[in-house]
């Protein structure tokens, strides 16, 4: 569904990710690895917001490398990025109308919104609330229904347990066994790392801007897992 192939990207002259191999099927890839591994240049890269400068990127066969983010998100490929990063001055439901700006069958839009409010009966309730008066845990429920406006076939979600009570994080790894259980392929960058697993199909630790570990997360090995993590 999503391959990556030597990918190289960074910032300026500073290069970030080395080499990058990566394979995303159906069910859930987690991504994990310390803070400064990558993880996040790599979702911003997968999604056009950081230039590839080696390697190549392809969906569904074709390929993606260099296309631009809006481009790619008519292609069904969406990310909901680290930090929430909603806009706050604008009302919930706005928020939400912006994650389909690429749906252009209003009846289509509407619909949506009635799946979004069903999954996070709690954004229903502050639909014409503004975004930035929101709690943390609400605004990332906004952030998550704001990506599946858009009905992404591959949903790359960045570090969405940050920062959050852990009843909310909770809630939010069941929100993705049941976004996993209805057929989304989903990409989860987490630091949870027991959690990360637990929901996972499959594993890549990243070291350094290199994947250093590709594993079906059945056969993880936790504690080697976390010698991996921290090793320099």
């Amino acid at each position: 569904m999503l391959e990556v192939r030597g990918l190289r990207a960074g910032y300026g002259a500073i290069n970030v990710l080395w080499d990058i191999d990566l394979d995303i099927g159906s069910g859930l890839t987690a991504i994990i690895g310390p803070n400064g591994a990558g993880k996040t240049t790599l979702m911003r890269a997968i999604v056009g917001l950081v230039p590839a400068t080696a390697g190549s990127i392809s969906m569904n066969g074709a390929a993606i490398t260099g296309m631009t983010t809006a481009a790619l998100a008519n292609m069904h490929l969406a990310l909901i990025p680290e930090g929430r990063m909603v806009f706050r001055d604008m009302s919930v439901e706005e928020n939400l109308r912006l994650g389909a700006w690429c749906v252009r069958a209003a009846g289509d839009i509407a619909r949506r919104l009635d799946d979004a409010y069903a999954m996070f009966p709690r954004l229903r309730e502050r639909k014409r609330q503004a975004a930035g008066s929101l709690s943390g845990g609400e605004a990332q429920m906004l952030a998550m229904a704001r990506g599946l406006m858009a009905d992404p076939q591959v949903l790359l979600i960045d570090e969405p347990s940050l920062g959050l009570a852990p009843v909310v994080v909770d809630e939010l790894f069941a929100l993705l066994r049941r976004l996993k259980q209805a057929g989304r392929s989903i990409v989860l960058v987490e630091q949870n790392t027991a959690r990360a697993v637990d929901v996972a199909d499959h594993v890549y630790l990243m070291q350094n801007g290199r994947m250093v570990l590709s594993q079906p997360a059945r056969d993880v090995d936790l504690p080697r897992l976390s010698e991996l993590y921290f090793a320099q």
